[in-house]
């Protein structure tokens, strides 16, 4: 991806906020009830109780440095993004700056007509809703609202109802994003089924990436032992043919690479160079890889307080090739493939 003029195009992932309605039991903040027993410290840690989030001035004077510099396109995150109260005015920074908007969110919010018509009006280019399951009673058991009442039928609402505010619109595009586990591994044919009977313009089943220490490493990341089922689903899904993208053909193959191996080599790493995470107190790290972050020298560490984004994004110093592959870096890749999601009209991708 480049911008014009043959230039270095850099994608940002942004978790913009720490906190969120949900309190879903594979987050990578953690959760709040560990959290409030063992407060996380250290640099890049996360947790959605955070009391070092950046005020809202200083994201959006942030946000208004970006126009002109290398980033084209910003992935809002969280936490939950869009139940920040400013968020709205920052999609509108970023619009007027030339940056393509990608938000990320649980959908909930999405429920709310005069945001989902917000977000037609701002021409957000795509919005990502995460939903694990065409079993509602599965996604709420490991997605649960800290409301005890919202859920799967709340996603599925949301969906519906951007997609109706965008009507014949050309934006935003809509997707879902579906954590693959060991207990739904077989649903996930039938979940991208979902996102195409729903109208979604793509659907993205990413591995869930948990450290091993992390007390759900056991049940639910993937093993060698389920790589024949996951072949199954891919080749099931390819076969399928739903209008609706989906990740490269090689995609399958890295999945089952980072399960294989849990520690390996990647050539040429777009981390630090082409892509950057950015936590939600402002810390700027090549990518949001627990390896990577943790490997990083305090020499290198920076911070979007540190200036301006023709500032902070000036150097071509990123890992290139990392011997730190992981499942982290896998669910990277479809982010980076965003082009080919947005090439596509809105409502008859293919």
């Amino acid at each position: 991806m480049t911008r014009g003029g043959g230039e270095k195009a850099v994608t940002l992932l942004w978790a913009l906020r720490s906190p969120c309605p949900l309190s879903c039991r594979y987050c990578y903040f953690g959760t709040i009830e560990e959290h409030r027993d063992s407060p996380v410290t250290g640099p890049g840690t996360l947790s959605h109780l955070s009391r070092n989030d950046l005020t809202a001035a200083d994201v959006l004077a942030f946000a208004r440095s970006i126009a002109g510099s290398a980033v084209k396109r910003v992935f809002l995150a969280g936490g939950e993004p869009l139940v920040w109260p400013p968020i709205l005015s920052l999609i509108e920074i970023l619009k007027g700056g030339g940056v393509q908007v990608v938000v990320a969110t649980n959908g909930i919010p999405l429920n709310r007509p005069d945001l989902a018509r917000a977000l037609v009006d701002l021409q957000v280019d795509a919005v990502s809703v995460s939903l694990d399951s065409t079993d509602a009673a599965y996604n709420d058991a490991w997605r649960p609202a800290r409301n005890g009442k919202d859920g799967w039928q709340q996603v599925i609402d949301g969906i519906q109802s951007l997609s109706a505010a965008r009507g014949t619109a050309p934006a935003p595009h809509v997707g879902v994003y579906m954590v693959v586990t060991r207990h739904n591994l077989t649903d996930l044919t039938a979940t991208g089924r979902l996102a195409a009977d729903l109208g979604c313009d793509y659907f993205v089943p990413q591995p869930v990436a948990l450290d091993p220490d992390h007390t759900l490493h056991r049940q639910l990341a993937l093993t060698t032992d389920d790589l024949p089922i996951l072949g199954q689903q891919f080749a099931a899904l390819a076969d399928a043919q739903l209008p609706v993208w989906t990740p490269r053909a090689s995609y399958p193959g890295q999945v089952a690479d980072a399960v294989r191996v849990p520690t390996g080599f990647v050539r040429g790493c777009f981390g630090g160079r082409s892509l950057f995470f950015i936590e939600p107190d402002g810390s700027v790290w090549d990518c949001p890889s627990s390896l990577r972050i943790a490997a990083t020298p305090a020499s290198r560490r920076r911070t979007i307080l540190d200036g301006t984004a023709a500032q902070v994004f000036a150097a071509d110093d990123g890992c290139a090739d990392c011997p730190l592959f992981s499942v982290d870096c896998v669910n990277m890749w479809p982010l980076m493939d965003f082009d080919q999601v947005l090439s596509t009209s809105a409502g008859t991708a293919s």
